[in-house]
């Protein structure tokens, strides 16, 4: 039986991915796996939902390999392309709303509550959001797209971005509000 020496080398496996090699795909498989489940779960609320989504994605990336061109990081393309699988995901399994809806925000933003969650409490909290909403927050606070962007990939107007994000703050400062509220018996 003849072994196959696999690198760690992200240049080299994704050449030989690029020819089908088995063997390389499953190794990128394995080093982005559990990064991109996490990407797909901020989204997706259901685990196995988000874990189909990531490999619908992951069948995308080994189908298109060949586009990338090495400009960004290769997580960073993986990262892409994770993004909008789940928000395709989310779209065909039910229908998204973004109320195009003109509201006064600040700008300038400011989160003044001490925080003491922990990340899982965090992610159920951005579950119970409205998916509209959550998908904003999560693009614009976690991924770091910019309004311009986001209102192309979802296909609504910047102000709706962020009159969508400025929602979903004050909805998640509410929650984690009344959480220390129970929690600590403060405010």
């Amino acid at each position: 039986m003849k072994v196959i020496q696999l690198h760690k080398n992200e240049p080299v496996l994704i050449k030989k991915a690029i020819k089908n090699n088995r063997e390389a795909q499953h190794v990128l498989f394995e080093l982005y796996a559990p990064k991109m489940l996490s990407v797909c779960r901020c989204y997706i609320k259901d685990l196995q939902q988000a874990e189909e989504a990531m490999l619908n994605g992951f069948f995308k990336i080994f189908a298109n390999l060949k586009s990338y061109k090495a400009n960004g990081s290769f997580e960073g393309w993986i990262r892409r392309i994770m993004v909008r699988e789940s928000i395709s995901f989310l779209r065909q399994k039910k229908h998204i709303e973004f109320p195009d809806e003109n509201i006064e925000y600040k700008a300038n933003y400011v989160n003044n509550i001490k925080i003491d969650i922990d990340v899982a409490k965090i992610q159920q909290l951005i579950d119970l959001l409205p998916e509209g909403y959550k998908m904003v927050f999560v693009m614009y606070a976690i991924e770091g797209y910019k309004h311009r962007e986001i209102s192309k990939i979802l296909n609504i107007s910047e102000g709706t971005s962020k009159s969508q994000l400025f929602k979903a703050r004050k909805i998640l400062q509410e929650k984690i509000k009344k959480l220390d509220k129970v929690n600590y018996g403060t405010h």
